[in-house]
């Protein structure tokens, strides 16, 4: 396969303060932008995005830090925000020549696309969240001995320099941990999936880290912001999860509904990679969503 979404056109689009994203484009009809997790690229939507480009222009880049879209330095905190991640997207999407479309994020893709649907509520029609809960939400839910199963959070929250050397010195060992260990069906991921998955995080360090490290900081008071005004997603959302809430006792539905005014809240059986695990469940999770 290499690193390519057979049948998909690619192309490079420059979306803001000198940073071009990658990205796949293929089919035709709405468009439906769909945003990668971590440690992955674009390639992780390979079997969904083929099956929804029948109907559905579908646009799948690369985020800002990731695979082969631009990795710029960390300025500042806003350089790796959801914010700014956001704003990429909306800018990529207008490039192509869309100014509303809808969107769906898995993981940091789609804490990507929460804060889109918050910040450009004109522009994104529909939103699909896969295994994520909103920043603050997140945060607020970790405490004690539990919160040993998202190590990495609190690793990559730490000021520069330290966790970029750490992981760097093992990176294939560090990013196939997640690999494996968030999977149930590894067997989902091809080995030459994994390579390109593993090739792409080794080469993207700095940028991965500062990603995490935004949202233990700026995306946290963005989100902050955002409850204290009462501000809501107000687009059809549909937020399908790994049932997270039974393991660590806490109620992921009841955490969404505050955010989102028009909200279908589901579990899945799949492991966290559910687009390469059960890509027909996403597929007909998108396809309801986008029939409301």
């Amino acid at each position: 396969m290499g690193s390519v979404i057979p049948g998909f056109d690619y192309r490079r689009v420059a979306v803001a303060d000198g940073v071009a994203l990658n990205v796949a484009v293929g089919g035709t009809g709405s468009p439906l932008v769909l945003l990668h997790g971590f440690p992955q690229t674009h390639l992780m939507w390979r079997h969904v995005a083929a099956e929804l480009s029948v109907d559905h222009t579908v646009i799948c880049p690369d985020l800002r830090g990731y695979g082969a879209s631009d990795k710029p330095a960390e300025r500042d905190a806003d350089t790796y925000s959801k914010r700014t991640m956001a704003a990429d997207i909306v800018a990529l999407a207008a490039g192509l020549g869309h100014e509303r479309f809808a969107l769906a994020g898995h993981d940091r893709g789609a804490l990507v696309a929460i804060r889109a649907g918050l910040d450009h509520p004109g522009t994104i029609t529909h939103l699909a969240v896969l295994d994520v809960l909103p920043t603050l939400d997140m945060w607020d839910i970790l405490h004690g001995s539990t919160a040993a199963v998202a190590f990495h959070l609190y690793l990559m929250a730490q000021p520069p320099g330290l966790p970029e050397q750490l992981i760097s010195a093992s990176a294939d060992a560090f990013f196939g941990h997640f690999l494996d260990v968030w999977a149930r069906d590894p067997q989902a991921i091809p080995a030459d999936v994994r390579t390109e998955y593993l090739r792409a995080s080794r080469e993207a360090v700095p940028s991965i880290v500062a990603d995490f490290r935004a949202s233990a900081g700026i995306d946290a008071e963005h989100d902050r912001a955002d409850r204290a005004a009462g501000h809501r997603i107000g687009m059809p959302v549909s937020v399908v999860q790994q049932d997270w809430g039974a393991a660590l006792g806490y109620d992921a539905a009841a955490l969404w509904r505050p955010w989102a005014a028009d909200l279908e809240h589901r579990t899945t059986t799949a492991g966290h990679f559910m687009a390469e695990e059960a890509p027909e469940e996403v597929i007909g999770l998108l396809r309801s969503l986008l029939a409301r």
